[in-house]
């Protein structure tokens, strides 16, 4: 219970707190989503991957564990929402925002605070939730992007040009290789790249207000349903079957169990309206998952400590 009135205290308010000023500004004020969309995607959201990768101290005896799991996690949701979409006769954009909201995760805002709650006495379970943001921003910029842009541009070469062209993935492998070769950035170059970083997550969830101005909460599509119970319930049942086949044990354990269950990205609501595939559906898929999964983190959380504690 305690966790459960923790994580709605310091990270649900918050989160919905700034979507709601997002929400009434626009409803106001009328903003150009477009205009939020070019600047997130094409400053913000490289600026905050690079910083992310660049400042991510990562423990690497660890990392090959973890990562070994987070991709076979990955591939698992990504043939199980790809297989049900084909199922369903989904459309390519359709098909595109489901496997999105399924497969990415909000690993920073909501991933973070919660590890910070759980083991604030067991560093290593801060280290794996690293690894596993640090793996979240890869796997958006790539699969996530161009899942996305697939969609578009139609597929093909197309979508593959156009996925070369997006300067995130370019910020990624700089931020990766100035971490592996430990390279310190001059203060003059550093504070804007920090200062705009500082201002992503803030201006997301703004964007993401504005986004569900228009939404309506009913009739809710069964694609959102399947989305959040693909992101909420399916996740948590593949990681625990995953994790018991790989041995792992112990608080790396927890921290990977608990991490599958966080709900839906923001950056798939970005992608969605840069992209124009059914942004309100993503929007909804974000709001609701997360709206969720202060009861469902709560529980896999106190699962987790059953199932894997010492």
């Amino acid at each position: 219970m305690n966790v459960f009135v923790l994580i709605i205290v310091n990270i649900i308010f918050p989160v919905f707190a700034l979507i709601g000023v997002g929400l009434f500004a626009h409803r106001k004020f009328k903003f150009d989503l477009q205009t939020l969309s070019k600047l997130t995607t094409y400053i913000l959201m490289p600026t905050v991957s690079f910083a992310n990768l660049y400042e991510s101290r990562v423990q690497w005896g660890l990392f090959g564990q973890v990562a070994g799991y987070l991709l076979l996690l990955s591939l698992m949701l990504v043939a199980v929402s790809a297989g049900f979409a084909r199922l369903r006769s989904m459309d390519r954009k359709s098909a595109a925002v489901f496997k999105n909201n399924v497969v990415l995760i909000n690993s920073g805002n909501f991933g973070l605070p919660v590890s910070q709650l759980v083991f604030q006495h067991q560093p290593i379970g801060m280290s794996v939730q690293v690894i596993i943001s640090v793996y979240q921003n890869l796997l958006t910029y790539s699969y996530g992007m161009l899942n996305s842009v697939s969609a578009d541009r139609g597929g093909g070469w197309k979508a593959i040009a156009s996925f070369l062209k997006i300067p995130t993935l370019y910020a990624v492998m700089l931020g990766l290789l100035l971490n592996t070769w430990n390279v310190d950035l001059p203060s003059f170059l550093w504070k804007p790249i920090e200062n705009v970083s500082d201002a992503f997550l803030a201006i997301a969830l703004f964007t993401l207000g504005a986004q569900s101005a228009a939404l309506r909460i009913r009739p809710i599509p069964p694609l959102l349903v399947f989305s959040v119970i693909g992101r909420l319930l399916l996740s948590p049942i593949l990681a625990y079957l995953l994790i018991r086949l790989l041995g792992m044990e112990g608080v790396v354990a927890q921290a990977c169990f608990i991490a599958s269950a966080f709900p839906t990205s923001r950056n798939a609501s970005l992608l969605a309206l840069e992209h124009d595939n059914h942004p309100d559906l993503a929007a909804k898929a974000v709001i609701l998952s997360t709206f969720l999964s202060s009861l469902t983190v709560s529980v896999v959380i106190y699962s987790s400590q059953l199932l894997f504690g010492s």
